[in-house]
């Protein structure tokens, strides 16, 4: 069960997409804080605002290496001419497919002094954390995004949804549900990223209660998701609230949700345990048949004992015998023929259970017994007189067997059979 729950709460990958933003040299709209101070607008020096233009046109005709190699060139003390080509050459880098180590060395250089025009430094911060979390450098990521928004004020569901899945990659879960939560209430359409993070977060710190409640929610706002009815039943058995478990199985099931092996088996097994044996051997029964649930020992013996609690004698018999013959185990062959016995197929019962007999190193006792019974309801006393002694020798049947050896003597005697 852990292996398929990790599997069906697995977190989906966020996309971390990077844009090259807009080279304009002049300031833009602002985005920070509303309370935030606007400095000068800034221009590169003519001297560099030259190169930077030239690397422009050269990457608007797709020509990125030659722009990155103008850019290179440039030599400036000037801090924000500095700044402002780092930015850029970072950003062309940053489109370059194994470049996004190097690009980020150049975006943290161009944001550091922090002379760039707000849209610029803004627009460079959260880069750096889109190529960060690239990069699988969660904390540098984490740190950048927050950046982001204590610069800009914006409450942006998607950063915080990436912040949780930072925190997620570094084993933070607790400090996961707070970002969730702020990303779940921001979304304007119910997103299920946020959700499944949450829940991740409650699941893998053994927290099962909250862990069921992300996940009913998740049934609520995506009913047409299969997956989430199914993880939410295995929660519910994980608690061992058998009954919504089933309500849940069953409410999957009848919308053809449950298409694998494991979730026919789960229903099956959640009809079994509240007391339904029936419809859990029906359910069993039609997808061996159908080749979902695969026809081996193991689920022809589960089935067996299914339609053995569901007091059907003569199929639960029948069952253990086709797990016997896959298997040629001893066990399946002996509870096939007490079941037959049990059924009053006495003749069927005494071959498969000298077969069992046979394969037995153990249960020698019962066998013998349940051997014995067959043989006298078919008035073959000799043969239930011998397995009677037989069973005598067994401490666990000896006291059964010495209570029917007289009644065996005296029904020989009346037909005037000699044991």
């Amino acid at each position: 069960m852990s292996k398929l729950v990790n599997k069906i709460v697995a977190v989906a990958t966020i996309a971390t997409a990077v844009m090259v933003p807009s080279f304009a040299f002049a300031q833009t709209a602002a985005v920070v804080c509303p309370d935030y101070k606007k400095p000068p607008t800034n221009i590169p020096s003519e001297r560099t605002g030259k190169k930077v233009q030239k690397a422009f046109e050269a990457y608007n005709n797709d020509q990125v290496e030659e722009a990155l190699n103008l850019l290179y060139e440039i030599d400036t003390s000037q801090t924000f001419d500095r700044a402002f080509t780092d930015r850029f050459i970072g950003n062309l880098l940053a489109t370059k497919e194994g470049s996004a180590p190097k690009a980020l060395d150049y975006l943290l250089k161009a944001v550091k002094p922090n002379v760039l025009n707000d849209t610029e430094q803004a627009s460079t911060m959260r880069l750096i954390a889109d190529l960060s979390m690239q990069e699988k450098q969660y904390d540098n990521a984490i740190s950048y995004y927050q950046q982001w928004m204590d610069y800009t004020c914006k409450q942006d569901p998607d950063i915080y949804t990436r912040i949780t899945q930072a925190y997620y990659e570094t084993k933070q879960l607790d400090k996961m549900v707070s970002p969730a939560d702020k990303a779940i209430k921001l979304y304007e359409k119910p997103n299920k990223n946020p959700y499944l993070l949450k829940m991740t977060s409650f699941y893998e710190r053994k927290m099962y209660p909250e862990t069921i409640k992300v996940a009913e929610e998740l049934v609520r706002l995506f009913p047409d998701n299969k997956s989430y009815w199914t993880q939410l039943g295995f929660f519910y058995m994980l608690v061992e609230d058998y009954k919504k478990a089933l309500s849940t199985f069953e409410m999957a099931y009848d919308q053809g949700y449950l298409t694998k092996s494991s979730e026919i088996k789960a229903l099956a097994q959640l009809y079994a345990t509240n007391s339904i044996p029936y419809k859990s051997a029906v359910i069993q029964e039609k997808y061996l048949k159908e080749g979902l649930i695969k026809r081996e020992e193991s689920s022809l013996s589960a089935l067996a004992n299914t339609w053995h609690q569901a007091k059907n004698l003569v199929k639960a018999a029948d069952y253990y015998g086709q797990a016997a013959e896959l298997s040629g185990d001893a066990d399946h062959y002996r509870k096939q023929g007490i079941l037959l016995l049990a059924a009053e197929k006495y003749k069927e019962a005494k071959k498969v259970l000298n077969i069992a007999l046979e394969k037995s190193t153990e249960d020698l006792g019962r066998i013998h017994m349940a051997l014995m019974e067959a043989s006298f309801y078919t008035g073959d006393y000799k043969a239930a007189y011998a397995h009677v002694l037989e069973a005598k020798q067994d401490k666990s049947t000896a006291r059964s067997a010495r209570s029917w050896e007289p009644y065996i003597k005296e029904k020989a005697k009346n037909r005037g059979i000699k044991l």
